[in-house]
């Protein structure tokens, strides 16, 4: 996700273009979805079809047509999950359905000193472009994509305090890591959490339809 935002403020701003933080945030982590499908079918799915970029440019093609290039930074932020973060982190299969060959640095693992150092770095500079720009005031605005965040808000409670995709909590195992992931849940939990209250206030205002 660190990586996806600062891909996408960057091209955004070398663009003028502006971006939906949330939805960033959420493209970001999508392609994991296939962690889910293994968990349900006992598949070996992850880091095959979903992560192939071949796939990710037909995906985005109508939007980069249509939007043009306020489109450009959501493209970069989805495909950054493969070309960056799994790339120097076990590999992936970048080039499906063609090739089922896996590309990236496969003896790094997400686990190996290098890449938490690396992970964290990207962590920090992350948080300090966010707090810099302002973008950290999306997360205690209320506006109704910040309902999109319900989705990384289990993508980084999961792994920290419950463990799955490993095998024990990150906070367990990887003190260090399990930072980030804090950081972001307490984020986007106050984004949701406020989002939510302010519709319900709206609805609580509303006059109620006229039987008439």
């Amino acid at each position: 996700m660190s990586i996806a935002y600062l891909l996408g403020k960057g091209s955004a701003k070398w663009l003028k273009v502006k971006i939906n933080i949330p939805l960033i945030m959420v493209l970001s982590i999508l392609p994991d979805v296939d962690l889910i499908v293994d968990r349900l079918m006992g598949s070996t799915l992850h880091r095959g079809p979903s992560h192939s970029l071949l796939l990710t440019i037909v995906a985005f093609l109508p939007f980069l047509i249509i939007y043009r290039k306020k489109a450009v930074p959501y493209f970069v932020a989805f495909a950054s999950h493969s070309l960056i973060g799994d790339f120097f982190a076990g590999g992936v299969v970048l080039l499906w359905p063609f090739s089922q060959a896996k590309y990236g640095l496969t003896a790094l693992s997400v686990f190996s000193p290098i890449n938490i150092v690396l992970e964290m770095i990207l962590f920090f500079a992350a948080m300090l472009v966010m707090y810099r720009s302002g973008d950290w005031k999306v997360f205690f605005s209320e506006n109704k994509s910040n309902l999109l965040l319900i989705i990384p808000v289990f993508t980084v409670l999961v792994p920290a305090l419950i463990g799955f995709p490993f095998s024990k909590p990150l906070v367990i195992t990887e003190p260090m890591l399990s930072i980030a992931h804090l950081v972001y849940l307490v984020l986007f939990g106050i984004a949701v959490i406020k989002t939510l209250q302010s519709m319900y206030k709206q609805r609580l205002k509303s006059p109620l339809p006229s039987k008439g």
